[in-house]
């Protein structure tokens, strides 16, 4: 395709980054301003200026976002073997051909959050580390904290006063030893390593570098501290590093996400060319000003001005439910309404949510209204106990150092073979420095082991030998020979059980999935390729694009897709934004920035919905409005108050008030009536003034003015919520400035006035 071709359809500030060659670019794209176009059409304007596909490297984050890029790709340049995919199988690749340096096998595992978990237990068995009473999932975290910092195993030091950093000073060092016993690695190695190998081998690196002149990461923004330094590395000779992202879409910094890379990208390339994305072509005007408005109260971010052509569209919905369940209803019914009057199909909705928690009173309604719906959990699939029990046997094959794979496949089915002959295996293994499969084969000599239990150990080394003649074979064969030689499908066939009816059904699924794989392939699928795939699946791989259903997902989840329609449940304190978030402002920007890109999905419609109370977690709260809401400009929403005829709560959960209704009013602003009127509801239009009445008398205990924090909500005797938004002075003198919804901003020295934290 023609340079001309390639620019017909873009426009002036995506022609000015496609047509940039040499030299670092950094691509400030707003959401749906067709970056992943530019992406593409930079990749075959490269190739048109006669740079070799080899020399060129693309990496994303999803698998998903991989793909549409490969195949944007094969229409721009049909022929050209790019070299485009995620930055963990990047890390698998160099792995595999230099893993060696640090000490890896090539055909190594790769553990899942479950493998690795399981790991760490048998470490502090083993070595009989002293844990605190610290689960294994709080160690795994700051393990996986630590490396995605660059911080290795041997260079980890406890922090004083930390009784968790001690026990992981303990742990992080035999862990790490027991994976590479094992040939295995977790999801963090796969950038720490290369990291490593990168820094401690400048051979290879320049290599690297020679061989990629030309690097182009998408989602900058969500890069930690390993995958900075690989790009880095990659860049340094031939700095023609091509970054894009959005400093506004940033919401991973909980798994490592370090947002000064994208915010100091300028710092690290001085020469950097910066070009600005901002015509959005996706959302109205109106849904566009609701997101521009929310996003301008971060700090940390690199200014643009969002813009569109599209039409002026209808307002945004404000919708006030008397609870969750009230809320899924009617979310559930105005989707099977308009499937029914014909105006949309199921596919075109979507309803996010701030974490999986909140989908069950949805996912009830959706099958109430026979509404069809999918969830998208990309890796449930992979993840079920019996998909994980067949697979141990594919890995034990592949890897027969990875111990985890050999216990979950010796009694699975189950032989007889207890924890107690575990035990003595990994004892034996342990003491000789050789695999558990090792172990097994030597069961007949290990001493305390009766001849009855190493004979069935013995009968597993067999299974597995039996399996190992189809390892040549195709996927589909493997697969096929696992499950008859274990017996794995004769006993779920057997069963009367309707679970494991299921599990057989997930099971000859898998030999589908296995078969569809092997058919991408000339000849026969390497039984590596295919494991490598189910280990590195996203959490939107499991999201069927084609099938006519609407999809509930978390926000984290749903970055980098968009829907005709979107509903975002749950804006309330504590929930969006989260309550973790309220000691800390670079956390509350985080989850700004989350709801940001929870807005901007949409096209054409959006809802944002809220509940008068809600059961979450086990308790039932009276919810408190989210403090986002009221940084929303009113005057491009409906506001609606929506009740059941009697709303009563527990006046105990609010320190005061009657069994009435309460409902919550947004700004001084009158609510515009709605176009489309809910049907058969009742509408309340009590405003924060009646929220007083039922919040006026005791406010609880005494509290420190100290303990009031900058972005707290807190709850007025007469105003009802509101949130801080300066704080000054100490003690008695401590001052706070609160922004009520209809009352204002008010000033009060906080030890004679008042007011309560919102969560007391």
């Amino acid at each position: 395709m023609s340079t001309a071709d390639l620019l017909a359809d873009l426009n002036d500030a995506q022609r000015e980054a496609v047509l940039h060659i040499d030299g670092p670019l950094l691509i400030l794209a707003g959401p749906g301003s067709g970056k992943t176009r530019v992406v593409t059409h930079r990749i075959a304007h490269l190739l048109e200026q006669g740079i070799h596909a080899s020399q060129i490297l693309a990496l994303t984050f999803t698998n998903k976002a991989a793909d549409e890029m490969r195949t944007r790709v094969a229409t721009l340049a049909p022929g050209a073997r790019v070299w485009l995919g995620t930055f963990h199988r990047f890390g698998v690749r160099m792995l595999r051909k230099y893993g060696e340096l640090v000490g890896l096998a090539p055909n190594f595992t790769i553990y899942d959050t479950s493998d690795s978990k399981q790991t760490i237990k048998r470490v502090i068995e083993s070595q009989r580390i002293e844990t605190a009473k610290f689960t294994a999932e709080r160690i795994a975290a700051a393990i996986s904290a630590a490396k995605n910092k660059l911080i290795t195993a041997e260079a980890y030091q406890p922090k004083s006063g930390s009784p968790l950093s001690e026990v992981v000073a303990k742990v992080y060092p035999a862990y790490q030893q027991r994976l590479l016993q094992s040939a295995a690695v977790d999801f963090d190695d796969l950038l720490l390593h290369v990291a490593s190998l990168l820094h401690e081998n400048p051979e290879v690196r320049a290599q690297l570098d020679e061989q990629f002149k030309y690097v182009l990461v998408d989602e900058y923004q969500d890069t930690n501290r390993a995958q900075y330094v690989i790009l880095r590395a990659l860049s340094h000779d031939y700095p023609n590093l091509a970054a894009t992202g959005d400093p506004d879409q940033s919401i991973y910094g909980w798994r490592g996400a370090d947002l000064n890379n994208i915010l100091e990208f300028e710092r690290d390339y001085p020469q950097v060319k910066v070009v600005r994305l901002e015509e959005n072509y996706r959302s109205t005007q109106r849904i566009l000003r609701i997101a521009d408005d929310l996003i301008a109260h971060n700090k940390k971010r690199k200014q643009k001005s969002l813009w569109t052509k599209n039409p002026e569209g209808p307002p945004v919905k404000l919708i006030t439910y008397a609870d969750q369940d009230e809320e899924a209803r009617d979310i559930a019914r105005q989707i099977r309404e308009s499937i029914d009057a014909g105006s949309r199909r199921a596919n075109e909705y979507a309803v996010f949510y701030r974490m999986n928690a909140l989908s069950r009173a949805v996912e009830r309604a959706m099958r109430e209204a026979q509404v069809p719906y999918q969830m998208v959990r990309g890796q449930e699939f992979y993840q079920r106990k019996e998909i994980k029990d067949v697979l141990s046997y594919c890995q034990l094959l592949n890897n027969p150092l990875d111990d985890i794979a050999c216990e979950r496949a010796i009694n699975t089915p189950s032989r007889g073979i207890g924890e107690r002959t575990l035990e003595r295996l990994g004892a034996h293994a342990y003491e000789y420095r050789v695999a558990l499969l090792d172990a097994a084969r030597e069961a007949l000599q290990i001493e305390g082991l009766a001849k009855r239990t190493a004979t069935k150990v013995a009968g597993f080394v067999a299974t597995i030998d039996a399996i190992a003649k189809y390892q040549a074979e195709s996927v589909e064969e493997v697969i096929g020979a696992v499950l008859s030689e274990s017996g794995y499908r004769d006993v779920l066939a057997a069963s009367d059980d309707e679970e494991d009816q299921n599990r057989l059904a997930n099971i000859e699924e898998l030999l589908t999935d296995a078969r569809q794989f092997d058919e991408r392939y000339e000849g026969h699928a390497p039984l590596e390729d295919y494991l490598e795939r189910t280990w590195l699946v996203n959490d939107i791989d499991g999201w069927e694009t084609d099938s006519d259903k609407v999809t509930l997902m978390t926000l984290h989840a749903a970055k980098g897709l968009e829907f005709p329609v979107v509903f975002l449940v749950a804006l309330e304190d504590g929930i969006l934004p989260h309550e973790r978030s309220a000691q800390s402002p670079d956390e509350l920007e985080e989850e700004r920035r989350l709801a940001f890109v929870g807005i901007t999905r949409a096209k054409q419609e959006l809802q944002l919905s809220l509940t008068q109370r809600r059961d979450f977690r086990g308790q039932r709260r009276i919810s408190i409005p989210s403090s986002f809401l009221m940084e929303l400009p009113r005057h491009e929403m409906d506001q609606v108050r929506v009740t059941s005829d009697e709303l009563t709560f527990d006046p105990m959960e609010f320190d005061g008030g009657a069994d009435d209704d309460i409902s919550f009013d947004f700004g001084d602003e009158p609510a515009k009536p709605q176009a489309a009127p809910i049907k058969e509801v009742a509408v309340a239009v009590t405003t924060a003034a009646a929220l007083a009445e039922k919040t006026t008398g005791y406010m609880g205990p005494a509290i420190s003015p100290d303990e009031f924090t900058l972005h707290m909500t807190v709850v007025h005797a007469e105003l009802g919520p509101g949130k801080i938004v300066a704080l000054s002075g100490s003690g008695k003198n401590r001052r706070a400035t609160i922004q009520f919804p209809v009352a204002g901003q008010k000033r009060y020295v906080l030890a004679h006035a008042p007011l309560r934290p919102a969560n007391r």
